[in-house]
């Protein structure tokens, strides 16, 4: 297991502070320039943080107090950086000579086995700028774990989920991804921590931090666009509910403890668990809402209405519903996140 506790100042007006384990596949999701990319450099050795503490195993790696700061080379960390991960005057075989260890006839050994596994046979004498965006991205794959890295660390991979899948056949360690896509997270991370403007915000398994974000920020930065501002009308301990009310509607939730009436919450809800229709078919937590306009997605169509309601259907249903004249946006009550 590795430990991170790190600060860092970085003008202007920009500090950085966190602390967290690296265990299994971890993620740091968040928007460009929340530190995530620094926090790799620096658990890799490329970065020096102002205070803090990086422990992998029985290892120390950094501490600033103590005025440790082992050199990367010797850290054992795998750094795949967001571009250039390879050097661009070697050609692949000799990238992958450059990070293998052990004697010349294991090395060679193990060159020859990880451009197999890799399938680069065929490119081992070409350069990087002679691959194409499939070899580069293999290749520097290879090039990392036929280090046998203890950590591997990987600033915003582009890979296929195919690739993805072989590195963690293949690779046991902890492993730490920076990463804007919040697909990545549900399907590969083990744990997920939200960040912004260097603050861990949010911290659970991919599926804990989607359906409860806890907070307005986080549920933003997670892209729900549904994140409201209400006030407690009413609490019925009796019946589990609570009544909400927003600028533009009133909607039964989930019971409140340790609430009152009259205090203001946020409510969340991800659009695709808003439910639309004519308003003659509407049910419970039906809003009249106005269509401004739709949007057409790879695999489904976002209805945006007046008020800032956002609502995700299959092309199949918005090609059905089209033509409704008046539209309910249904805001399931066991939908609602309470923020």
């Amino acid at each position: 297991m590795t430990h991170v506790r790190l600060a860092k100042k970085i003008p202007p007006g920009f500090s950085l502070d966190v602390e967290f384990e690296i265990n299994g596949v971890t993620a740091l999701f968040g928007p460009a320039g929340s530190g995530k990319t620094f926090i790799l450099e620096a658990v890799a050795g490329f970065a020096r943080p102002d205070s803090g503490r990086i422990l992998r195993d029985d290892m120390l790696l950094f501490d600033a107090e103590a005025r440790v700061h082992v050199p990367a080379r010797r850290r054992g960390c795998g750094y795949l950086p967001a571009r250039n991960a390879l050097f661009p005057h070697m050609t692949v075989r000799q990238n992958l000579a450059f990070a293998a260890a052990g004697g010349r006839l294991e090395r060679h050994r193990r060159i020859a086995e990880f451009l197999e596994r890799y399938e680069l046979v065929e490119a081992a004498s070409r350069r990087p700028a002679e691959l194409d965006a499939a070899q580069r991205q293999r290749a520097a794959v290879a090039r990392a774990l036929i280090a046998a890295p203890r950590v591997l660390l990987l600033d915003e991979p582009e890979w296929p989920e195919r690739v993805f899948q072989q590195v963690q056949a293949e690779f046991r360690g902890p492993l730490l991804v920076a990463t804007r896509d919040l697909n990545r997270c549900a399907a590969f991370a083990d744990r997920m921590l939200v960040m912004d403007a260097g603050r861990i915000l949010r911290r659970g398994t991919p599926r804990e931090v989607m359906e409860n974000p806890e907070s307005a920020q986080v549920a933003r930065l997670l892209g729900i666009p549904n994140v409201f501002e209400c006030t407690i009308a009413g609490l019925d301990p009796g019946r589990n509910s609570s009544r909400l009310e927003a600028a533009s509607f009133k909607v039964t939730g989930p019971y409140l403890p340790g609430h009152f009436r009259g205090d203001r919450v946020w409510i969340a809800i991800r659009p695709e668990r808003v439910r639309v229709q004519a308003a003659a078919a509407a049910g419970g937590n039906a809003v009249p809402v106005k269509l401004v306009r739709a949007s057409h997605r790879a695999d489904s169509v976002r209805l945006e209405f007046a008020g800032g309601i956002f609502a995700d259907l299959s092309p199949e249903e918005y090609a059905r519903q089209k033509d409704n004249k008046d539209w309910q946006a249904e805001l399931p009550a066991d939908a609602l996140r309470v923020l």
